[in-house]
């Protein structure tokens, strides 16, 4: 446990500092099932995740001691389940303006949660959520972020980037914390304010290939469709062909090089 100078009023206020780890996340929900009293905003944060986890079961590749693997646990409790969506709006919007901070022009969301500069991953997000029958318990919330790592895996070299590349310049890893923590926290405050229809606005608004035209594989036909809007259960909506249709997380994937 460490204090540390984070401007925030909780987030990042405990702050746990790992060597190694299999998963912040496992972590987390260790000390949660053991009864560890945990309190909201904890962060943990690794040098190295060995079985770091993204969306889907994948894999998130990172190397030790370069990026930023952490987690973070809230309470939503005033967050009703089926608006369980919300929470991942207000934590990617949390990090792409962080960044932005950083990195003026090419940050977006890909949805669900994905954040790209142009067309290259530079991180992700994956939330766990805790429920005690149809109210939130607790969330945790997985970020990954690639910040000095300049080669990555073979097949990743056209996909993947990070802050470093973009930059061409070293990165302090504890002040893109700082920063990320602090704006997660306004968006989380946002969200707890029941300020929704502003923050859909604006994680519509920032996502990567909003309203462009855009192939994308749906039960495996080829379609064309461009993001109109992201429904509150977190529904992709497309206009596709003059009529607009909705789609959740499994039914459909972009198709570009970047997938």
């Amino acid at each position: 446990m460490q204090n540390n100078t984070f401007s925030t009023l909780f987030v990042g206020q405990n702050l746990i500092k790992l060597l190694e780890v299999d998963s912040t996340n496992n972590f987390i929900k260790d000390l949660v099932s053991n009864s560890e009293p945990l309190t909201e905003g904890t962060v943990i944060m690794a040098d190295h995740q060995y079985a770091g986890r993204g969306q889907q079961s994948n894999v998130w590749h990172t190397k030790p001691g370069l990026n930023l693997t952490f987690s973070l646990y809230l309470k939503p409790s005033f967050l009703p389940i089926t608006k369980q969506f919300l929470l991942n709006m207000a934590i990617s919007i949390g990090i792409r303006n962080a960044l932005q901070l950083f990195v003026e022009e090419g940050v977006k969301i890909k949805w669900p949660n994905d954040i790209y500069h142009n067309d290259r991953k530079m991180g992700g997000v994956l939330i766990e959520n805790i429920l005690a029958g149809s109210t939130y318990k607790a969330s945790i919330i997985g970020i990954g972020l690639n910040v000095n790592q300049e080669v990555f895996a073979e097949e990743l070299q056209n996909r993947a980037t990070s802050m470093k590349v973009i930059l061409q310049a070293d990165v302090n890893l504890f002040e893109v914390l700082a920063e990320i923590c602090s704006s997660i926290e306004k968006q989380y405050l946002r969200l707890k304010s029941g300020n929704y229809k502003a923050l859909m606005t604006d994680y519509v608004s920032g996502l990567y290939k909003f309203d462009t035209l855009v192939s994308y594989r749906q039960n495996g036909e080829v379609i064309e469709g461009r993001i109109v809007e992201v429904t509150e259960a977190g529904l992709l909506v497309l206009l596709v062909n003059g009529e607009t249709k909705e789609y959740n997380f499994k039914e459909i994937e972009f198709l570009n090089h970047t997938t």
